[in-house]
């Protein structure tokens, strides 16, 4: 645990902080215990302890504390004893310092140590007997050793208890250096006839927790009476003695008297009690009182010595007295030089007046032979200053410059005033270390490689070298591919430069036939800090390489033509034929070429020049050699190895055309039905591509129009005006149900068609409407009303009377009653056109009524599918449930399937006008293409001139 922590700081003369700081642990703290954290306390960054190797500089030979550069805490580094370290001595304290470097500071560190109860108190004897003579009256005093306890204050010797206390009491007498003297005093009289022989404990305690005790047994005997104790001539005896005097000289004479005669007026001396750094040092003799020196007295070590004497005769009577020894100090230590930086480098730019290192001087003597002179010697640009007490500085006094001296050997001399004068001496070896002042040189001003073509990438081609004058880092060369363009191509992508050895390698393989030559800059740049640098021009040569084979340029070779040179059968020997014409990209001897004759079709006719590829006749042409005559030419390079090319030369040996023509027909076939494949493949290709695009036009322009009516259909906002039929009549008038019902449908102008559609009966008859009839105009009106109020309600009315008939009217046995098909509206019809036709016809009509109405605003269903029965309107009655067939005796209503149509569309009034007209245009197809369209009714008259008024319309 940490005491408080006193902090102390000043300022060096020459910049360095000089700080100190107090701390208080107890002794025998375990190994690795925290002192202190000297970072904080300092105000220091622990990065500093690291860059400044903060480490420990002290005095002591022993190391007990341990600084901890991770932390920046003091750690204990052995376990403290504080009576082996101080002894007595209060308070005790370790000092040392802290010192860092870059720049040099150093911190002075006091560590108190505090005490604990860890040693019991002891006597130097185990016993101790006493001769008392029984004449001893009460209250006689005698001396008892005192008992030693190596702890201080509260945990050293408090108090003496004495065992069995029947005759004798213990009294404690405090002395003025703070101790106390133990006498055991006499309270009950001795006598010898009782008890010839005592024998008492005495223990000594001391103050600590726990309280721990020391023992010494007291022997006593009775005798006869001596009334008379010695008495010292002075109860001080103070001495002095010089520091490394002899053993056995005489210190000091100390004297007793004892009145009584005999063997009770006899006087021993001999030492009572002494301090633990006393001990062994001096020594008493028993008869003549003299103090002699017994060991080595070291002024550094102990100043001054108290040692307790003791005077008995022998009755047993005891005086006592303190003798005080004084120690001299004389120049026996020569003054002690540490170097307090343990770097020994500074650099060629340090500035004068730069602090090199920190030295510490110290001379254990004192006064006058304590005082030291430090010196160092001559012609070296540095200097000492004292910075503080036992501090001084090396300072620079001058430019260094590596290059003139690298390193000085500085001798530090220093001598203290004693007499006889003590000097001591030492030398400290200072490297000057290098600054970045020298850029990197080439060995050369400008390097040319050369590299054979074809190289395998990443081959070693060359290696640029430079040199620092710098040491170290600073001289440390790296090489750099400066940034530059080879035909525009970056040169990064053909050579690489290591950055370490400054070989140059090869990024890709060359070819000597693309690129013959490139420069390219490398820079060498050293470690410095900034660092320096130079260029110098690289000029890559590239060698040919036989590489590329020979290429004929003549005679030309193609796939599908055939070129023949004619020779006349009346050549001369020696006729020039043709001459093979070949180049070869290579340079040099890969260059060169040659020409030989590899084939011939027949016994030699011809031969080529080896040089010049001119092909000859070396014979006369006779009747026995062939028209068409093949020959193999091999063009040879002079490369190593050599490569060749081969070309075959047609020869025709013939006089006229015909019979060349005659021999190559084949050929010219072939190439004229290649020729017109071709044609027609591209032909073939350029029509369909044609067709395809009108297609796609045409289909895209359909679609759009198309969208576009939809969309005028939408918006559309004109009404539907319904036809409904006003009457029916019985043209045959047989009463058989021979009866055709027509309904007209007036549509809109913006309809999707014009035209209407009416049912078609069986027979020609046509039921012809009455012109002059009312029923039908007031019933428009009527619906108008409603569909101009989408939001009225409407229920379904009972058909009239003109639709319906008795039962006795019905066609069929009277009163009969349908089954389940007649009330479906399934039965047969009497005659044709049967129910179902005429059913057909009349949900047509309503559907046309759907389809029309589907183009009014959002109270209608809007638009409906063709032919469908799902058509339902919200606001207009459905037709075509409870329909009455005149003559029948089924009554017409709407099928399960026809119900749930009714409640889809109903459903589809939420959507959205887009999805909507989307899902009845989906509905109306399937619709259409399901159901067969019913037949149109024949026009008649009237009819004609009804569909003249609305298209007026």
């Amino acid at each position: 645990m940490g005491g408080q922590v006193v902090l102390f700081f000043s300022l060096l003369s020459l910049g360095s902080v000089l700080g100190q700081v107090s701390y208080s642990i107890p002794e025998e703290m375990p190994k690795g215990s925290l002192v202190g954290n000297m970072a904080r306390d300092f105000g220091l960054d622990v990065k500093r302890l690291k860059s400044g190797k903060a480490r420990i500089f002290t005095r002591e030979s022993d190391g007990y504390i341990e600084l901890n550069n991770e932390r920046g805490v003091l750690l204990i580094k052995d376990s403290i004893d504080r009576e082996a370290l101080c002894g007595q001595t209060t308070p005790c304290a370790l000092h040392f310092q802290i010192i860092l470097e870059n720049p040099m500071e150093f911190y002075s560190v006091t560590i108190e140590i505090t005490d604990v109860n860890d040693n019991p108190p002891s006597f130097e004897k185990n016993d101790v007997k006493f001769k008392i003579s029984e004449s001893a009256v009460s209250g006689a005093k005698f001396i008892l050793d005192r008992a030693v306890d190596s702890d201080v204050g509260s945990n050293g010797l408090k108090t003496y208890k004495l065992e069995p206390a029947d005759h004798f009491v213990i009294r404690l007498h405090d002395q003025a250096d703070g101790t106390k003297n133990v006498e055991m005093v006499l309270e009950k009289p001795l006598d010898r006839e009782k008890n010839e022989h005592l024998s008492l404990v005495l223990t000594a305690v001391d103050g600590g927790e726990p309280q721990m005790t020391g023992t010494m047994q007291i022997l006593i005997t009775v005798l006869d009476a001596n009334d008379n104790a010695p008495v010292f001539t002075q109860p001080i005896f103070k001495a002095s003695i010089k520091e490394n005097s002899p053993v056995g000289t005489v210190v000091v004479t100390v004297t007793a008297t004892d009145s009584d005669q005999g063997s009770n007026g006899r006087i021993t001396y001999s030492i009572s009690s002494i301090l633990d750094h006393a001990r062994g040092i001096f020594e008493v003799n028993d008869d003549s009182g003299e103090i002699r020196l017994k060991g080595h007295v070291d002024y550094e070590k102990a100043r001054t010595f108290q040692i307790n004497i003791r005077a008995s005769d022998d009755g047993g009577l005891v005086d006592s007295c303190k003798v005080m020894i004084d120690v001299i100090d004389i120049n026996d230590n020569t003054p002690d030089i540490h170097i307090m930086s343990k770097t020994n480098v500074i650099s060629e730019a340090a500035k004068v007046g730069t602090v090199v290192t920190m030295i510490n001087i110290q001379d254990a003597d004192s006064n006058e032979n304590g005082k030291v002179h430090c010196s160092i010697n001559n012609d070296i640009p540095f200097v000492m200053k004292s910075s503080n007490n036992d501090f001084y500085s090396l300072i620079t006094d001058g430019g260094l410059d590596r290059e003139t001296a690298s390193e000085y050997n500085i001798t530090v001399t220093c001598s203290d005033e004693g007499g006889p004068s003590l000097s001591s001496s030492v030398t400290l070896t200072l490297q000057i270390s290098d600054v970045n002042d020298n850029t990197p040189v080439f060995e050369s001003s400008s390097y040319e490689a050369y590299i054979v073509e074809n190289n395998t990438p990443g081959l070693s081609i060359f290696t640029v070298r430079a040199r620092d004058a710098d040491w170290n880092q600073n001289a440390r060369v790296s090489y750099i591919l400066e940034d530059s363009t080879v035909n525009g191509v970056p040169v990064s992508s053909y050579v690489s430069v290591s950055a370490d050895s400054g070989v140059i390698h090869a990024v890709r393989s060359y070819d000597y036939e693309q690129i013959k030559d490139f420069h390219f800059l490398v820079k060498a740049q050293d470690g410095g800090s900034p660092p320096l640098s130079s260029n110098v021009t690289v000029k890559m040569l590239i060698q040919d390489q036989n590489d590329n084979p020979p290429q004929v340029l003549y005679p030309v070779q193609t796939g599908g033509s055939l070129v023949a040179e004619m020779v006349p059968r009346s050549a001369d020997v020696g006729y020039l034929v043709t001459k093979v014409v070949a180049v070869d990209v290579d340079s040099g001897q890969n260059a060169w070429l040659s020409y030989k004759l590899q084939k011939a079709t027949d016994r030699p006719l011809f031969e080529v020049g080896l040089q010049n590829g001119e092909i000859r006749t070396i014979r006369q042409v006779t009747d026995k050699d062939a028209v068409k005559q093949r020959l193999t030419v091999i063009v040879e390079d002079n490369g190593q190895p050599s490569r060749s090319a081969t070309v075959i030369v047609n020869v025709a040996v013939a006089d006229s055309f015909p019979e060349v023509l005659s021999e190559f027909t084949d050929f010219t076939q072939d190439k004229e039905y290649n020729d017109n494949l071709t044609f027609y493949l591209v032909l073939a290709l350029a029509v369909v591509s044609f067709l395809f695009i009108t297609c796609l036009v045409v289909i895209i322009s359909v679609k759009i129009y198309r969208w576009r009516q939809s969309r005028i259909l939408y918006h559309s906002n004109l009404p539907v005006i319904p036809y409904y039929p006003p009457r029916y009549s019985d043209t045959l008038g047989t009463g058989t149900l021979q009866h055709v019902y027509n309904y007209e449908v007036c549509r809109t102008t913006d309809s999707r068609k014009s035209d209407c559609k009416f049912g078609r009966a069986g027979s020609q008859n046509v039921l012809i409407m009455d012109p002059s009839s009312t029923g039908t105009m007031q019933r428009i009106q009527s619906e108008k009303s409603i569909l101009d109020e989408p939001d009225s309600p409407l229920e379904q009315k009972p058909p009239n009377n003109d639709w319906r008939f008795t039962q006795g009217q019905r066609p069929g046995p009277s009163g009969a009653t349908g089954g389940p098909e007649v009330a479906m509206g399934t039965g047969p019809w009497p005659q044709p056109p049967t129910e179902a036709e005429q059913l057909q016809a009349l949900m047509a009509a309503a559907n046309e009524v759907s389809e029309a109405t589907a183009t009014l605003g959002p109270g209608t269903m809007g638009l409906s599918t063709r032919y469908s029965p799902q058509f339902t309107l919200q606001h207009v009655p459905d037709y075509r449930q409870n329909v009455y067939i005149p003559g029948s005796t089924a009554t017409l209503t709407s099928n399960p399937q026809q119900q749930q149509a009714t409640a889809q569309q109903a459903a589809q009034q939420a959507l959205p006008p887009a999805q909507m007209t989307a899902q009845m245009t989906a509905q109306m197809t399937a619709q259409m293409t399901s159901q067969p369209e019913p037949p149109k009714a024949a026009q008649t008259p009237a009819s004609k001139k009804k569909s003249t008024k609305k298209e007026k319309k």
